[in-house]
């Protein structure tokens, strides 16, 4: 058991976050309430909102632990003491972020109305996390390209970031969505968030 009172409070807030992760593999954002993630819990919907005052900040605390499991990711390629390749360095930054899909659903389905509807201090612990993702990014391209300017850094995550936020809903598009196209004529190819990245930043780097 956890000792402590903070200690204690962050195992229940993560149980929670655990919880809401489960359900979000099978069900839809809008189906998911404090009542079903309660009943995935060891605690009462009322308990709950000791740690969560809405739906939203349950959500945002899971896409705070997914861009702090990406952050490290990229940091750990920032150390590695090889040189890498262009492609090689493209390839393995398209498997870490394949690795988060349940950050790019997030980001891509639901971010607006999670801000939204998540106190202040919740959205800046987030938007903390973000900003270390970025800089992790920096670092990494630092490392990797040390011939890049500044500029093209500003430049690359400037177009990278809004990139990762419809990487989901191109890969995995619904059957309705899918009939639509094909009934329009519009070309769709399947692809992978592997692919899709990898493809992207053999456009985007030097």
């Amino acid at each position: 058991m956890p000792r402590g009172s903070e200690e204690l409070t962050e195992s229940r807030k993560e149980e929670i976050v655990d919880a809401c992760a489960r359900l979000y593999q099978t069900m839809n954002y809008r189906d998911i309430t404090i009542k079903e993630i309660s009943t995935e819990t060891s605690f009462s919907r009322p308990s709950i909102y000791n740690y969560f005052e809405t739906k939203e900040e349950i959500f945002l605390a899971l896409l705070t632990r997914e861009y702090h499991a990406w952050t490290e990711d990229v940091l750990e390629l920032a150390k590695r003491p090889e040189k890498l390749t262009r492609d090689a360095f493209a390839a393995r930054f398209s498997e870490i972020l394949a690795k988060r899909v349940t950050l790019l659903k997030i980001s891509s389905m639901n971010l607006y109305e999670i801000e939204d509807h998540s106190r202040l201090e919740r959205l800046v612990e987030f938007k903390k996390e973000f900003l270390c993702a970025m800089d992790a990014v920096k670092r990494c391209l630092q490392h990797v390209f040390p011939d890049m300017t500044e500029e093209q850094i500003e430049e690359f995550r400037y177009a990278f970031f809004p990139f990762m936020y419809g990487i989901y809903p191109y890969v995995y598009p619904t059957d309705k969505q899918c009939e639509a196209m094909e009934t329009v004529g519009i070309p769709f190819k399947k692809t992978t968030v592997y692919e899709m990245v990898l493809h992207f930043l053999k456009q985007i780097l030097p």
